[in-house]
């Protein structure tokens, strides 16, 4: 069976490409010339900041400035509505500025994972006319220090800017990936205390575990009311056994055996190992030498807590 499912899995990756060209030139050789007098085409379309969506487009020629302009996010009862900004350039040309927030928990659309369109709603007097977005080129990524975000740094729902085979706007919105994301890291004479948020997924009887070489500690954790958790260890524990530096890693676990590396991924930077980069601070522990204690986030964005051991003066 596992391996029936390898196997259809692959070939939907073959076609995937094939299907996706096919839409394409169907949408510009057949719906495109059909639509265009019909649809505000979107010259510009993100998502920033994982649960913003930016749009900009030109209105059909025959379209005057209107009195007041929705964009529509979704339809029938389940749909969410907010200003938009209708204007002419120097040109003469009718265009549109939109923004509209994803979540709830931001001020925004209350949205779950699923599709909805994304429309315009003109409004002159008593008439009102909904003319659908229509997105001819998927937006690309690019390069830099920054990369486009893939999912909220609040919820972390993943959303982006998708299209009909008519060649329609529309928010595509998947729920977020399991993950324990880390909200701050607190170093003290007596510890190492880490916030985080479980997302994504439940974890029942939640404990850490700080993992190095042939080590382990495990220590409990305490739930907030803002959905926040800390695990605390005390850093005599964490005190090399040899002259070296040890690497500790953290670890979530579940009492039914999930596991979820503690880390920082709801974040638009390419290089968390440089960018996250965190001072060390040297730790005098009772009854053992001095710690040079350093958090940092690996190239896979996991958080590492190395300890030091300070050499002897004298």
């Amino acid at each position: 069976m596992r391996l029936r499912r390898a196997h259809l899995g692959a070939a939907r990756r073959r076609l995937a490409p094939r299907a996706a060209a096919l839409r394409s030139r169907l949408m510009l050789r057949v719906f495109l010339p059909l639509r265009s007098g019909r649809t505000a085409r979107l010259r510009y379309a993100a998502v920033l900041d994982g649960h913003t969506v930016n749009l900009h487009a030109e209105l059909p020629g025959s379209v005057r400035l209107p009195d007041s302009a929705d964009l529509v996010l979704g339809s029938g009862r389940q749909r969410y509505e907010s200003t938009a900004r209708v204007y002419e350039d120097p040109d003469g040309r009718v265009l549109m500025d939109a923004v509209v927030l994803l979540g709830a928990e931001v001020g925004g659309a209350p949205v779950d994972a699923g599709r909805r369109r994304l429309r315009l709603r003109l409004t002159t007097g008593r008439r009102t006319r909904l003319l659908p977005l229509l997105l001819v080129e998927l937006p690309v990524p690019y390069e830099g220090p920054t990369k486009p975000m893939t999912a909220s740094g609040v919820t972390g729902r993943r959303h982006r800017i998708g299209r009909s085979v008519t060649g329609s706007a529309r928010v595509v919105t998947a729920d977020a990936r399991p993950g324990a994301e880390v909200v701050k890291v607190h170093i003290t004479h007596a510890g190492v205390a880490v916030d985080f948020r479980v997302l994504g997924t439940r974890i029942d009887e939640p404990r850490a575990e700080f993992l190095a070489s042939g080590r382990r500690i495990q220590q409990s954790v305490t739930a907030r009311e803002d959905g926040i958790t800390r695990v605390e260890v005390p850093l005599q524990g964490m005190t090399p056994r040899r002259t070296r530096p040890e690497h500790w890693d953290v670890v979530v676990c579940g009492a039914s055996g999930s596991r979820l590396r503690l880390g920082r991924r709801l974040h638009d930077v390419r290089n968390p190992l440089r960018v996250f980069a965190v001072r060390g601070t040297v730790i005098a522990p009772p009854g053992h030498r001095p710690l040079l204690v350093q958090p940092r986030y690996t190239s896979a964005g996991n958080l590492r807590i190395t300890c030091t051991p300070m050499p002897e003066i004298g």
